[in-house]
């Protein structure tokens, strides 16, 4: 599926990779129907229909085993090493009542247990009532995406864009993010169902609308190789 060196030379060289063929078919529909019984604080809906889950690795076991999955760990492993661990999950779809627009940006926030004081994290907010956080570029800088793809994600259904390299320049303040897709040309990330996106949060990127119909579902999971401070805590980090 992957050579792990080559693997970890795309990600850190352009701030992410496409793997194909991650998922069985089995497992996509195993993982649909468990999504699909999700009912818990935390799920965004319109019109009877769920567009978005966060607090995902609490919300259900099928993800959580999918994070520890061997599959899974052997993609970020080889990108951040064996000593890392799942700390967010996130479900996203685009359906008809829910087709947003993403602009150009960064991952800058994490989720954290309880606010505690230290040196370079701010500002604080609250999202689905778990407290966020902005820390410093070297936390962000050991940490990876991985956004496995249950339907086809092509141009016409909103596939990520993304600028390859722009992880490399740290927190980048709005003003310069013009200049920056001037210099370098954008990159459509289309993946097949059952495939993973392997992405930077640092990584700049955006999302269009999709312009047909239909699903577009994707379990993004956080990994990090890196404690936190002060005895602060990932939310959904393992005791």
């Amino acid at each position: 599926m992957f050579a792990a060196d080559a693997l970890r030379n795309e990600v850190q060289r352009n701030g992410f990779a496409i793997c194909e063929d991650v998922l069985p078919p089995e497992e996509m529909i195993s993982l649909l129907g468990a999504l699909g019984k999700i009912d818990r604080p935390g799920s965004l809906q319109r019109s009877g229909a769920t567009f978005a889950v966060r607090n995902l690795l609490d919300a259900s076991l099928e993800v959580r085993e999918l994070a520890d999955s061997e599959v899974v760990r052997k993609l970020v492993d080889a990108v951040l090493g064996p000593g890392c661990f799942a700390v967010r999950g996130i479900l996203f779809d685009k359906i008809p009542d829910a087709n947003w627009k993403v602009p150009w940006h960064q991952d800058v926030t994490i989720a954290i247990q309880a606010k505690v004081e230290a040196e370079g994290f701010g500002p604080w907010s609250t999202k689905a009532d778990v407290l966020h956080v902005q820390p410093p570029a070297f936390v962000l800088e050991q940490m990876l995406s991985v956004r496995l793809h249950l339907d086809p994600c092509g141009e016409e259904n909103g596939a990520l864009r993304v600028i390859p390299g722009s992880h490399l320049q740290g927190r980048i303040r709005e003003e310069e993010i013009a200049r920056i897709r001037e210099e370098v040309p954008e990159r459509i990330c289309a993946v097949s169902a059952g495939g993973a996106l392997l992405m930077r949060p640092l990584l700049l990127h955006s999302s269009p609308p999709s312009q047909v119909p239909g699903h577009r579902r994707v379990i993004h999971i956080d990994f990090a190789a890196v404690k936190l401070p002060n005895d602060m805590r990932w939310f959904s980090e393992k005791s």
